[in-house]
């Protein structure tokens, strides 16, 4: 049985008609809430009620629909499949990876691994084809699976209107600032770095790479699984997790981002580096301001490495000079932009109350699904790696 009183516009509590994008266009807006607005997605936010409706039950009295309880419900549901999507990720690039270079290894192909190592050895043209493939897939498989399970349009999953193209310069600047940032401990430790450090990923020898092969990996490594990365994070998960409004989307997906490396010198780099793509994306309004972000960084790594492996006594004059060359030219490009400029900022992130404070949410997030074990597995293999 209902209680009713007198209704007004302001006394009806819709959680998606309230909520506004505001940093996409007018088309975006009606594409996201459109997708929100369906009944038979589990992982879409929904909540309508009227506040001074109450429903009466004979065994607890007048009650109302919770939201909170709503919100929940739905964190909890998205948090599973990132779980399942970061768990697949993680199989395919070391289960079924080294059971696929087994089998290549079986038909007689030149690539071999060892259970008691995760070294690949082999012919060059083997060893680059097989990773690449194993790369690619570890992203590709989790991608569709998210796009098939969150049923999104590809005009939400992945933002595409340039609103601001400056501000896409303004992310590259702020990208070269802290990829100096992020890789002062590894280029000044005393510790000896060389070149297959960059493909750290896969360890293997790479002494008996040609130069095309190396040109080939190098390219699908800084472009190709760069475009890939994004795509998982900054997509399906990203659109997903801003039903509960931008700041909350912008540290999972951080989050999710340091998890995935499974090492705990590459975390603060992943976490900012997400940081930075995510706020550059919304800005900008593209997720291809996200695909310099993760191309920049990679760039960096790899001209570090290359200064690295240089033994003349020059190399610790040249890669710090690199170094700060980059960082002043990042300020440079970020502040003119930002400061000097003097361009009139526009609302861009989308708004959000709730009833659970942030704290909370956060709290779902990362306890109460399979998203909590996926987490605790990577942390473990972070941990294995450092004690080894």
């Amino acid at each position: 049985m209902k209680s009713e009183a007198i209704t007004t516009k302001k006394d009806i509590i819709n959680v998606i008609e309230d909520f506004d994008p505001t940093v996409q266009s007018k088309t975006y807006n009606e594409k996201f809430k459109s997708w929100r607005k369906s009944k038979d997605n589990p992982f879409t936010f929904r909540f309508e009620t009227n506040s001074k409706e109450k429903v009466f039950n004979d065994s607890r009295g007048f009650e109302n629909k919770s939201l909170p309880s709503a919100e929940r419900r739905t964190i909890i549901a998205i948090m599973h499949i990132i779980g399942i999507a970061m768990l697949m990720y993680i199989t395919i690039d070391t289960v079924l990876g080294t059971g696929i270079i087994y089998i290549l290894d079986f038909l007689g192909i030149d690539i071999h691994t060892s259970l008691f190592s995760s070294a690949v050895y082999g012919g060059g043209t083997e060893i680059v084809t097989t990773m690449l493939a194993i790369s690619c897939l570890s992203l590709l498989v989790p991608i569709v699976y998210l796009h098939k399970k969150l049923k999104m349009p590809f005009k939400v999953e992945f933002m595409s209107t340039v609103n601001d193209s400056a501000e896409i310069l303004s992310s590259i600047g702020m990208a070269m600032v802290v990829c100096t940032i992020v890789c002062l401990p590894s280029a000044y430790s005393s510790s000896t770095r060389d070149i297959y450090n960059y493909f750290r990923t896969i360890d293997t020898d790479i002494s008996i790479w040609d130069q095309k092969e190396f040109v080939i990996y190098t390219i699908f490594e800084i472009v190709v699984l760069s475009i890939l990365n994004e795509i998982l994070l900054r997509g399906g998960i990203f659109g997903a997790l801003r039903q509960f409004g931008d700041s909350f989307a912008i540290t999972v997906t951080a989050v999710v981002s340091a998890l995935l490396t499974r090492d705990f010198y590459e975390m603060p780099a992943a976490i900012l580096i997400s940081i930075v793509a995510s706020v550059g994306m919304l800005r900008s309004g593209t997720i291809i301001t996200a695909f310099f972000v993760r191309i920049i960084y990679k760039i960096y790594l790899f001209t570090l490495i290359i200064f690295e492996v240089d033994t003349s006594s020059n190399m610790m004059i040249n890669r710090n000079l690199f170094m700060l060359i980059v960082f002043i030219s990042g300020v440079a490009v970020a502040m003119s932009i930002q400061v000097l400029g003097k361009r009139k900022r526009k609302k861009v992130y989308a708004p959000y109350q709730s009833e659970n404070p942030a704290i909370s949410r956060f709290a779902f997030a990362m306890r109460r699904s399979l998203f909590f074990s996926i987490a605790g597995i990577c942390l473990l293999q972070a941990l294995i790696d450092v004690v080894l």
